[in-house]
């Protein structure tokens, strides 16, 4: 038997959007690239990403990108300096994906598919003749005293003298995203930041909540409440699930809620359904319903303040009789409607589990990667790249970016 020994330049652990990133980037510096998945085909995750239409980025400043990194938002700025959303957007349009913008600044593929997106990447892998490896899941990394790094399969061996890990975080398991890159980085010395859920769905007590399964609501405020004290506000959009609450605003609030069920049994979500009016022209609207239908039932006046199927239920919370006439209503009754269509409190149960949320937060620490490269400040030669490394942020694009611009950054560091 003939063993054939390749050193490839550079040899990247997990074929999502930073890996890709990585290896286009330094495939077109002309170095020799491995790039190793452990799924029979590449880009599980982003096939999924944005209800499988690929929320790619958004158009908002390298500052709006930031506000929305709660934690670690800092560390992302020298890769978003190197490659932001114009130059994201620019790689794809050259290569020939049509974008569009929609609320809030966020940019889809025109096609609505994300099958387009991955389907770019892959060409552009393929034209720059990336080996790609699948069905290869990394059991092991070594280093070698001469800067060579040794990755161990179940089946081969591999031979690289730069690595990059990027296996992503733990949620969304059946993508394979199940926290490889972690054990090997704890491997080579980096700390791990302990994984928990972000963008993640809510459980709530109150089970009416169910019978409002699919009502979607828009333009609403939600707080977040610790032993009544409001610790984190959101405004947009939400919905009711089977079991409590989703959408955008509630995705945002979940990692805080999270951090907060730790410490207090009382959490809370505080849903305002009018955050255009304040109490006082909230009570005027009121008066000018109930007087141009005095004689009405409360119920069906409610049609014009809220979705049909929740007003049984909001009535009930705030223990008013629906068949009661508009003229019978008190101001002692108008006060308690008021503050039921402000301060709309459900009691939080949990988060939904780690494997259902969107995006991992947590993951290899950023103290010890350096942010102008992504090299381990600890290994020279190792890099990381997208949701492995302790960032998330909220809703919006704003992840996906981070993972292609990490990427690029590793690829361009990682091929010098």
């Amino acid at each position: 038997m003939i063993l054939i020994f390749i050193l490839y330049d550079v040899a990247i652990i997990g074929a999502g959007p930073a890996g890709m990133m990585t290896a286009i980037t330094a495939a077109e510096r002309k170095k020799s690239i491995l790039l190793l998945e452990k799924n029979s085909s590449a880009g599980e995750k982003l096939l999924i990403s944005g209800k499988g239409r690929c929320n790619l980025t958004n158009s908002g400043s390298i500052e709006d990108f930031l506000d929305n990194f709660p934690r670690n938002g800092k560390f992302l700025y020298s890769a978003f300096a190197r490659f932001f959303n114009k130059e994201l957007i620019d790689f794809f349009a050259h290569r020939g994906l049509k974008l569009k913008m929609e609320r809030g600044k966020r940019i889809f593929p025109e096609s609505n598919n994300s099958q387009d997106v991955l389907n770019a990447l892959l060409k552009c892998l393929r034209r720059l003749q990336v080996n790609i490896r699948y069905n290869s899941k990394v059991i092991n990394v070594k280093k070698s005293g001469n800067a060579q790094f040794t990755i161990f399969t179940k089946k081969d061996k591999f031979f690289s003298k730069k690595i990059v890990i990027t296996t992503g975080g733990l949620s969304y398991p059946q993508t394979g995203s199940t926290g490889d890159g972690f054990m090997l980085a704890r491997k080579f010395g980096h700390t791990i930041v302990e994984p928990q859920p972000a963008l993640v769905e809510i459980e709530i007590k109150e089970r009416f909540v169910k019978k409002w399964q699919g009502i979607s609501l828009k333009n609403v405020a939600c707080s977040l409440l610790v032993d009544g004290r409001i610790v984190k506000n959101e405004f947009g959009e939400m919905l009711f699930t089977h079991y409590g609450v989703s959408g955008p605003i509630i995705l945002n609030l979940s990692a805080t809620a999270y951090e907060c069920l730790k410490t207090s049994k009382k959490v809370e979500l505080s849903i305002n359904f009018k955050p255009a009016l304040d109490k006082s022209k909230i009570d005027l609207r009121l008066l000018r319903e109930f007087e141009q239908a005095s004689n009405k039932e409360l119920k069906n006046i409610f049609v014009n303040l809220l979705p049909k199927r929740l007003i049984e239920k909001f009535l009930n919370y705030i223990k008013i009789d629906g068949e009661i006439k508009a003229n019978q209503i008190t101001q002692v009754q108008r006060n308690e409607i008021i503050k039921g269509l402000t301060d709309f409190r459900l009691n939080i149960k949990r988060t939904r589990p780690l494997r259902e949320a969107i995006v991992t937060r947590g993951g290899v620490e950023t103290k010890r990667i350096n942010p102008r490269t992504m090299e381990s400040k600890i290994v020279k030669g190792l890099y990381f790249a997208g949701e492995v490394i302790d960032v998330d942020a909220k809703t919006g694009g704003y992840n996906m970016q981070a993972a292609f611009s990490t990427g690029y950054v590793c690829g361009i560091a990682a091929s010098s």
